[in-house]
C-alpha cells in the first residue's frame, strides 16, 4: 500500500474512469483506497445546517481501490506508467554527540527506469 503516496501522479487502469490521470489527494491505508483528483466523481445531497454549511447537490471525488491506479513517471520527456519497487541505500548518519554511523534507508524506485521517485 505504501507504493502510492499523497501527491503522486497516477493513471487509472481499470473502472469507469480508465485512462484518466490525476494527482492523489488522500490515501486511505486502512481500506487500501486512494482519492484521486477528478476521478470517480459522485454527487452528494447535503442539507443546509445551522453551523453555516450550505446545502444542495455537491460533486466530490470518491475513493477507488489502489490496485486500479498506476504511478506515472517521466521517461525522456514522455509520461509512462510504472510499478514501484524499493531499494536499500547506505547512508551516513550523525549522532547528537558528533560521532557518525552507517545506516540504511528505503527508497522508492520506478521499476521501468530504475530511478528514485
Amino acid at each position: 500500500m505504501a507504493s502510492i503516496r499523497k501527491g503522486d501522479q497516477v493513471k487509472v487502469i481499470a473502472g469507469k474512469d480508465k485512462g484518466v490521470e490525476g494527482k492523489v489527494i488522500e490515501v486511505l491505508s486502512d481500506s487500501d483506497r486512494v482519492i484521486v483528483e477528478g476521478v470517480n466523481r459522485v454527487k452528494k445531497h447535503r442539507r443546509a445546517t445551522q453551523a453555516g454549511a450550505e446545502g444542495g447537490i455537491i460533486t466530490a471525488e470518491a475513493p477507488i481501490h489502489v490496485s486500479n491506479v498506476m504511478l506515472v513517471v517521466d521517461v525522456d520527456g514522455e509520461k509512462t506508467t510504472t510499478r514501484v519497487g524499493y531499494r536499500r541505500d547506505k547512508v551516513e548518519k550523525t549522532r547528537p554527540d558528533g560521532s557518525t554511523y552507517e545506516a540504511e534507508r528505503s527508497v522508492r524506485v520506478a521499476t521501468k527506469t530504475g530511478k528514485e521517485i
